[in-house]
């Protein structure tokens, strides 16, 4: 499969959005289903794009699924220190699963990373369910680092994020 990874183009936000939300949901990864707040989050691509970079899996013209690439810091970032950068919101098509696109939009990442000067790492969190992005990430040299796990809404709900990290 001849996948092209490049920024998201505007035209392309809410179909990005709807594959990000709808993985998510499928998966069982929200606690609320269609009612869970951070579907606004997932399905604002425009948002994300003004913060970090968003990119994009296509194939011909088709969005296969999508990435946030934080290179540093800013509202965007979670756990990211100063020399790190971030992977977020990883998306993938679900029928575009198994043909390697998270993969080749992780790699896309790492290799932003690397051509950022003074960067030492790229970090993730990611959800406990998420096994095949677990060994994703074990497979591209990520770590555990269970000493960042983290819950984003400890008044809300019981979810503690596992956190990797790749040393560049």
């Amino acid at each position: 499969m001849d996948i092209v990874i490049r920024r998201a183009r505007p035209a392309e936000y809410e179909t990005l959005g709807e594959i990000t939300a709808q993985a998510y949901l499928r998966d069982g990864l929200l606690d609320f289903g269609e009612s869970d707040a951070y579907l606004d989050e997932l399905r604002d691509v425009a948002k994300r794009a003004a913060h970090a970079q968003v990119l994009v899996a296509t194939r011909n013209a088709d969005v296969l699924g999508g990435v946030t690439f934080v290179p540093s810091g800013g509202s965007m970032a979670d756990i990211a220190g100063p020399s790190e950068a971030e992977i977020r919101m990883l998306a993938v098509a679900h029928a575009a699963r198994g043909r390697g696109v998270g993969e080749a939009l992780v790699r896309s990442c790492v290799d932003r990373a690397r051509a950022l000067p003074d960067r030492t790492g790229v970090v993730l969190s990611t959800q406990r369910t998420m096994h095949a992005a677990h060994r994703l990430y074990e497979r591209l040299g990520f770590v555990r680092t269970p000493e960042r796990d983290w819950n984003p809404l400890p008044e809300v709900v019981d979810i503690t994020l596992l956190t990797y990290r790749l040393t560049l």
